[in-house]
């Protein structure tokens, strides 16, 4: 009995260490960001057989097996709240256009990072990664209360810190020999955030980008 007890209080904890309640469904104009699963497996690792999704990403996501091990990995770490991952869908279509991840979490510091962003580059450019933003950064600010989000790219990733700078993240440096790039080169990192305070000037940016 004693022990049963004591299993449900370390289940009772566990709960509460986990910060994002499964499951979390993101909805906008463009783009519905559905919890991933594992019936989404299959095309993403379609998608992802484009060259040019990984060029700046430090693992091969072109490689199946490597995939597929981090789709598994990502629902896995989720179960412990660890990460959230999401599947991006195209909401006119309903079609799989790629994925990002909720990581490096600190509720005690009410922090984490969004990352590990990757579309099918027929949607590069076209309004749905910056909505996507526009819909994790509302769900971090306004229901996670964080009071710091952080994103961080290669440095030579021109395209992506343009992006992080036009939704109106601050860059704050590069990161030098940040991470190693799966053909074992150094990678040094650019470090953006948004903090609390910026949020509504942040968000009315991306909800009136023509003003």
């Amino acid at each position: 009995m004693l022990k049963l007890v004591a299993t449900i209080g370390l289940l009772l904890k566990l709960r509460s260490m986990i910060w994002i309640q499964h499951p979390v469904i993101l909805e906008g104009q463009k783009v519905k960001l559905l919890p991933l699963d594992h019936a989404h497996f299959s095309d993403l690792l379609e998608i992802a057989k484009q060259d040019k999704i990984w060029e700046f990403f430090s693992v091969k996501g072109n490689d199946e097996e490597v995939m597929l091990n981090h789709l598994r990995s990502s629902i896995l770490r989720r179960q412990n709240g660890e990460v959230y991952p999401f599947t991006v869908t195209d909401k006119a279509t309903g079609k799989i256009i790629g994925s990002t991840l909720l990581y490096n979490f600190f509720p005690e510091f009410r922090k984490l990072e969004i990352g590990w962003t990757w579309y099918d580059p027929a949607y590069w450019r076209t309004g749905h990664n910056r909505e996507c933003k526009m819909l994790l950064l509302n769900y971090c600010f306004e229901v996670l209360k964080t009071i710091r989000v952080q994103l961080i790219t290669d440095e030579n990733n021109k395209r992506s810190a343009a992006a992080i700078k036009g939704i109106g993240a601050t860059y704050e440096g590069t990161l030098r020999n940040e991470r190693i790039r799966s053909n074992g080169d150094f990678r040094n990192s650019m470090m953006f955030s948004i903090i609390e305070s910026e949020w509504p000037e942040v968000k009315e940016r991306l909800v009136n980008p023509k003003k």
